[in-house]
């Protein structure tokens, strides 16, 4: 736990959230830069992008441990293949709700991304923007191909290892993902029944590489969310473009939510 970190009791679990400032405040009220983390990751993983991207928009930001991750807590019953759909419905409105944010624009990575499209689905009162990078709209072969791979890796002991140091509880955060994205006919999330309600602008961005999924998945969420959106394909890049390609995708970014982070 950083200094600056907190432990927001939500009842049935607390997650651990990092709030962010931008280096310069200008003293206009902004939105609020919400970052959900990968399938695997946590507050440390996403690295600086965060604080950058505050302090290119000049917004503050809110980062977290989701559920079962890092260091917040365990889920008090095991979520299922329908983890991202629950933290997308149930955990993170909890959330803002507790860190009092009524205005803020959702930037997720991979799970995070979809969780992001999740909560979208509903229209929130709250929610100015989506930003997605490497979400996932469906289940495809090449993701499922990958984390056979993973699993192998994990079971193996150098991929554990690796993940130890960042999750409390390493192999529940690791088999709630591998799990699920393995399990016979799992989807990420129904999409033909929620893109559709996302009425929020879109920004959905994902590398050339991606081993993880391909650009099918930017096809989909351009194609069935129910307002703008615009995709952004990066070349020489993987399934991290924010950290592959952190330059193009902070401008990228910073451009998209420009003339919609002020509040009001």
């Amino acid at each position: 736990m950083s200094p600056s970190d907190e432990l927001v009791d939500l009842g049935d679990r607390s997650l651990r959230v990092r709030r962010l400032a931008p280096a310069h405040d200008d003293g206009l009220e902004r939105t609020t830069l919400v970052f959900l983390h990968e399938g695997l990751g946590c507050i440390e993983m996403w690295r600086d992008f965060p604080q950058k991207l505050c302090d290119a928009t000049r917004c503050r930001g809110i980062v977290y441990d989701r559920t079962g991750y890092g260091r917040s807590s365990r889920w008090p019953a095991p979520p299922g293949v329908r983890y991202m759909e629950i933290e997308a419905d149930l955990v993170l409105p909890r959330l803002l709700a507790a860190l009092q944010i009524e205005d803020c624009v959702l930037v997720g990575h991979s799970d995070g991304g979809t969780i992001a499209l999740n909560y979208a689905a509903s229209d929130p009162e709250a929610l100015r923007a989506v930003v997605t990078l490497a979400a996932h709209a469906i289940n495809e072969p090449i993701c499922v191909e990958a984390i056979t791979k993973a699993r192998e890796a994990f079971a193996a002991g150098d991929l554990r290892q690796r993940l130890a140091k960042y999750h409390d509880d390493v192999d529940g955060a690791f088999h709630l993902w591998a799990d699920a994205w393995v399990a016979p006919g799992f989807e990420p999330m129904e999409a033909n029944g929620r893109l559709p309600g996302v009425q929020v602008p879109v920004q959905a961005i994902q590398g050339e590489d991606d081993e993880y999924g391909s650009e099918l998945q930017l096809g989909i969420i351009a194609g069935k969310v129910g307002g703008y959106c615009e995709t952004r394909l990066v070349p020489g890049c993987g399934h991290s473009p924010h950290l592959q390609q952190p330059a193009y995708v902070l401008s990228e970014i910073m451009r998209f939510i420009a003339p919609l982070a002020l509040a009001g």
